[in-house]
């Protein structure tokens, strides 16, 4: 038997290369949160083999209907992940992207700030404009991906409410 502590630094070692990182990912997301990234994964795990590549990447693209996406593109997507991704590597990388978002009240006070009538929403143009010209600007691109993810309605308003909601929670109220 090898002396005590020689035999555990490697498996930590061996652990935090493959994602297992000092503390738990797990107890960040509640049950059906981890249920859904599970299945997310499932589904981006293209031929079955407990990790996504970039061929798993470039197959999920293809299902989604953008077929010609770039090596370049893929690789950069892989390379966001310190080694192969497997689920918790997938569900780590999630958890660190969300730890930066502020709470959902700070949020709503920020939309709150040009909802002087307290409707609750806000004209697209008019948070596209702020969103293009203040603080950390958004790029035209950015915007059209926030508008494509959560389109304004028919009069050309931003539900402000339900935005917020989804960027902190990740998915639409009942």
């Amino acid at each position: 038997m090898p002396p005590a502590g020689i035999s555990q630094a490697p498996r930590r070692a061996r652990k935090r290369a493959e994602g297992g990182a000092s503390s738990n990912v797990f107890s960040m997301f509640d049950q059906s949160q981890i249920q859904e990234f599970k299945e997310a994964f499932t589904i981006m795990d293209q031929n079955r083999d407990g990790f996504i590549d970039k061929e798993d990447l470039r197959d999920t693209f293809a299902a989604l209907g953008r077929i010609n996406v770039k090596n370049e593109e893929l690789e950069a997507m892989v390379k966001e992940a310190p080694g192969p991704i497997n689920f918790t590597v997938f569900l780590t990388m999630f958890g660190e992207k969300l730890k930066g978002t502020d709470p959902e009240e700070t949020i709503l006070h920020a939309f709150k700030v040009f909802d002087t009538e307290g409707k609750g929403f806000v004209k697209a143009d008019f948070i596209k404009e702020k969103l293009m010209t203040q603080a950390d600007r958004f790029s035209e691109e950015e915007v059209k991906q926030m508008f494509a993810a959560f389109p304004p309605d028919v009069c050309g308003n931003l539900d402000y409410r339900s935005l917020c909601y989804i960027i902190t929670h990740g998915e639409e109220k009942d």
